[in-house]
């Protein structure tokens, strides 16, 4: 949970200094999402929203490709720099890439447990969950998932972080009922309700939902009741829609930091010395990470046409022969196209 933070600050920061086009923080919402990871199994499926960047982390994704993926440079395996910062994904890590679309990757996670329920490999041992924001709920794709999952069957958790807004719309705007969790029963889904800024209480009830969902092969919702302390992205200003003070209360009263490491005081298994250090290794890790990346170049240029088709289409390659031709003419006379070559892997001349 400690390295979230760290990871937030100076990732936003780079934002804000134009080094990448754009990011979002975990601020408020961190034990939810490590609370949850650890409650799972490595090689159980992950789709993710926009704030699980601490499962991620928690099954041992490398600073290196996180930094990679943000920069969108050449270390970016998975996305090959085609992909917005924190749109992770990672076949090693069983975590699905993630889309900008909301709430696309509900009806999806249902054919991921269906897929899981199907597989003798896999049947009884694995599951998948499922991450979204109670504004993801309001869209149809949230209804059609968990139809499909209840009906369907396989093991699925739909984990709902209700952090309160969606964008810049407040939870009581966005629905008239008792929250998210009263519609699970409606689609026969266990469900329980979660105090999302405790990440003992999330990991025991993601625990128990895993078990129900791959003893049952069934789908079970959770909806982890949370505050986002952070603007919803690095193109948004929370104090033009909520109050600064607010903000800070939630800071202050119900800090899932605050409360984990009174827990762990009082059990005598951590120090403010520890977390001292904890926090200044870490601190040192990513910007080391950090100063990598942004000193490396971009993925070949001819990646610009790869991985959507088998083979290219023949519209495919006439643009690709199109720009080889443009590249030749212009890219070493030409300064706004040469000084923008030279920031890709082979300087576009792989084409």
């Amino acid at each position: 949970m400690l390295m979230l933070p760290s990871l937030d600050n100076v990732l936003y920061n780079s934002q804000r200094q134009g080094k990448i086009s754009f990011y979002m923080t975990s601020y408020g919402e961190e034990a939810s999402v490590v609370g949850s990871a650890a409650a799972l199994e490595p090689e159980d499926e992950v789709m993710g929203q926009y704030r699980e960047m601490g499962v991620l982390v928690w099954r041992g994704f490398r600073l290196d490709s996180l930094m990679a993926q943000c920069f969108g440079n050449e270390l970016d395996t998975a996305t090959k720099g085609r992909q917005m910062p924190v749109h992770f994904g990672s076949t090693d890590l069983h975590f699905h890439t993630i889309s900008s679309p909301l709430a696309t990757q509900i009806p999806q996670a249902a054919g991921v447990a269906y897929a899981l329920k199907r597989d003798p490999n896999r049947r009884g041992k694995n599951c998948a969950i499922c991450y979204f924001g109670e504004g993801a709920a309001s869209e149809g794709d949230f209804h059609a998932g968990l139809s499909m999952a209840s009906v369907l069957g396989g093991p699925l958790i739909f984990f709902c972080r209700n952090n309160g807004f969606a964008i810049s719309t407040p939870s009581a705007e966005q629905y008239a009922g008792d929250g998210i969790a009263a519609r699970g029963p409606g689609y026969g889904l266990d469900t329980i309700r979660v105090d999302g800024n405790d990440a003992l209480a999330v990991y025991a009830a993601v625990k128990e939902a895993r078990r129900r969902a791959i003893e049952g092969n069934k789908a079970v919702l959770v909806e982890a009741m949370s505050y986002r302390v952070g603007h919803h992205s690095t193109s948004d200003d929370s104090f033009a829609y909520r109050a600064k003070q607010e903000v800070e209360d939630w800071k202050k009263i119900d800090n899932p930091h605050h409360r984990l490491r009174k827990f762990l005081e009082s059990k005598g298994w951590w120090t403010a010395e520890d977390e001292d250090a904890v926090r200044a290794q870490q601190k040192k890790a990513v910007f080391a990470a950090f100063q990598k990346a942004e000193k490396l170049k971009k993925p070949p240029l001819d990646n610009l046409f790869n991985d959507v088709y088998d083979k290219l289409p023949w519209n495919l390659v006439e643009q690709k022969s199109e720009l080889k031709r443009l590249l030749a003419k212009y890219g070493d006379d030409w300064e706004p196209w040469r000084s923008e070559r030279e920031k890709f892997k082979d300087s576009g001349r792989n084409l």
